[in-house]
């Protein structure tokens, strides 16, 4: 091996000399430019040559990763936002000034003339009343007051100069707001029981007669309508868990188990609450207009399926022209558009709702109405992940800018009859909406469909059918916040008790709010309302067959009403 690696090396020399000897004998001169040549054939990239398939798919591949680049990059952008950032999409300042030159051009580019401006609606004024501080400005009217008196004794009333009794000539008064917490006690019922003595001498045999007993709220429990109703209302008003309650109880003295409570809480929204909430959905399907949505939900102990599978909170609600407003929750195990059929049955008309496409399959008596604000999020979600300098001008700031036009001009058709509302929308929001959908037909043939701004105009178009079907009635909303304002109170108490412990009690939680937040909706506290409902509902239920209809919110007596201050 050794001999091998020897040969070699001297044949490498000898060629080597053989080559440089040119240059060695040669004239100064010679050998310097062919120096030089040899280094600038040395410092010039080598040519290769390739077919034009290995090119064309090596571009695409660069395409493919620049694209995939610029989709991590806005992800990372989005994800930041969501963290750190502020999740208001109102403009900037600068996008305003582009709103501004733009609201006038809407329609003149759909129609192709400046003569078609938007007609100027004047906005009622919001007034705001700035408290003074005085502790009588915050409380309600008849709230009782304790009066405690300071005077001097006869001894420290005695004048220091003469020696006489000091008289009363004036008086000061603070006024201060005192609380204390939940106080509980034990009340019995003693029902007597009454015999006749004479009949008893007389035949020997008593004539008894008993009081009769007031029905109870759950046999064989010591519950309370007031205490049931406290509960309820600490954990789906406050978002406080049992766990939670129960420690609160015990270091009041009170060893009252969270077990305890949920069986309370079962117990008493199958009896008494249930029949209502069937009430309430009997009425919410008479409705024409009406708004959904629905939200994740975890259920532990779900028969079939694992403790981390995701379950559902649909809600359902009336819309502003509605004479009462109804808010009602359902609980599903899956998204499945069934579930929106099943509970819609006897529904007929339109329905808000977002881009989900389960609410597309349902029968055609429903006509889905789509959401603008989940429109515009996604032009805003495009904006965010373009650096400060570059929002401005860009083309996700012209399609926020179009969607925000269109919440201006329905701003200013608040307070206009739903005839009036309707007119005033074909006249100012129609060439708004043209406009858009050229705009938007014309930018998506260059931009990438994987982009935020994709996306976003990939949605605009897909939905456009159900985007626009607001211009169809003056009844019908610009957006699905209604709903997604009644789903809020749901998402920040699963923030708080984060799952359901069976199918069972996750119904019941839907039960519970539903009545919470449509009493809510009609202006009455939950707590009173709760107990009206579980006080009186027991005793009427033995003579009335129809007797959910009684306790529904809009039923409910003035002292279930929130005071005003």
């Amino acid at each position: 091996m050794g001999d091998f690696h020897t040969t070699s090396m001297c044949r490498f020399m000898v060629a080597t000399q053989a080559a440089l000897w040119p240059l060695a004998t040669a004239p100064a001169a010679t050998r310097h430019r062919r120096m030089h040549k040899k280094n600038t054939a040395a410092s010039t990239p080598e040519m290769v040559t390739i077919s034009r398939a290995e090119y064309d798919s090596q571009q695409a591949q660069l395409t493919e990763l620049k694209l995939q680049n610029q989709w991590l990059l806005e992800q990372l952008g989005l994800a930041r936002k969501r963290q750190f950032g502020a999740s208001s999409e109102r403009l900037q300042e600068g996008l305003m000034d582009q709103l501004s030159l733009m609201a006038n051009e809407a329609e003149a580019y759909a129609y192709g003339t400046k003569n078609a401006t938007a007609e100027q609606v004047a906005v009622k004024a919001h007034a705001r009343k700035r408290h003074s501080g005085n502790v009588l400005d915050i409380v309600p009217e008849g709230t009782p007051t304790e009066v405690v008196e300071h005077r001097l004794c006869e001894e420290e009333r005695t004048c220091d100069a003469c020696g006489a009794v000091m008289e009363e000539i004036g008086k000061e008064v603070r006024r201060s707001l005192k609380m204390e917490p939940a106080r509980f006690w034990i009340r019995e019922d003693v029902y007597y029981t009454y015999a006749c003595k004479q009949c008893e001498a007389e035949t020997g045999e008593g004539n008894l007669r008993k009081t009769p007993k007031q029905p109870t709220l759950c046999p064989g429990s010591f519950a309370s309508p007031e205490a049931v109703a406290h509960i309820m209302t600490q954990k789906f008003v406050m978002y406080s868990p049992l766990y939670r309650l129960e420690q609160e109880f015990q270091r009041q003295g009170l060893k009252l188990s969270r077990q305890t409570m949920a069986n309370w809480i079962l117990q008493a929204s199958d009896t008494w609450l249930r029949p209502v909430y069937d009430a309430l959905h009997r009425k919410l399907c008479r409705e024409t207009v009406l708004h959904g949505d629905e939200t994740t939900l975890q259920v532990l102990k779900e028969p079939g399926r694992t403790s981390t599978s995701k379950s559902y909170m649909w809600l359902y609600r009336t819309s502003g022209c509605a004479e009462y407003p109804i808010v009602l929750y359902e609980y599903q195990p899956s998204r499945k558009a069934e579930h929106a059929q099943a509970f819609l049955k006897d529904f007929s008309g339109w329905l808000h709702a977002d881009g989900y496409q389960g609410y597309h399959k349902l029968p055609e008596n429903i006509r889905v109405v789509g959401c603008w604000a989940h429109a515009r999020r996604k032009f805003d979600e495009a904006l965010q992940t373009l650096p400060k300098e570059k929002r401005q001008e860009s083309l996700a700031a012209t399609g926020e800018c179009y969607c925000t036009r269109l919440f201006q001009l329905e701003q200013a058709l608040v307070e206009l009859t739903p005839e009036e509302r309707y007119t005033k929308r074909l006249e100012l929001e129609k060439p708004v909406l043209d406009a858009l959908l050229a705009w938007a037909n014309e930018t998506s043939a260059k931009t990438a469909p994987k982009s935020a701004l994709g996306k976003a105009l990939h949605y605009l178009r897909e939905q456009w059918p159900y985007l626009v079907r607001y211009l169809e009635d003056g009844r019908l909303e610009l957006s699905n916040n209604r709903a997604e304002r009644s789903i809020k109170p749901f998402v920040m108490g699963r923030k708080n008790w984060l799952f359901s412990n069976t199918p069972a009690g996750a119904q019941s939680s839907a039960v519970i709010y539903s009545l919470i937040e449509t009493a809510k909706e009609n202006d009455l506290d939950p707590y009173r309302y709760l107990v009206w409902l579980l006080n009186h509902a027991p005793g009427l239920s033995r003579t009335d067959e129809v007797w959910a209809e009684s306790f529904l919110p809009v039923n409910a007596p003035q002292e279930c009403k929130i005071p005003k201050p």
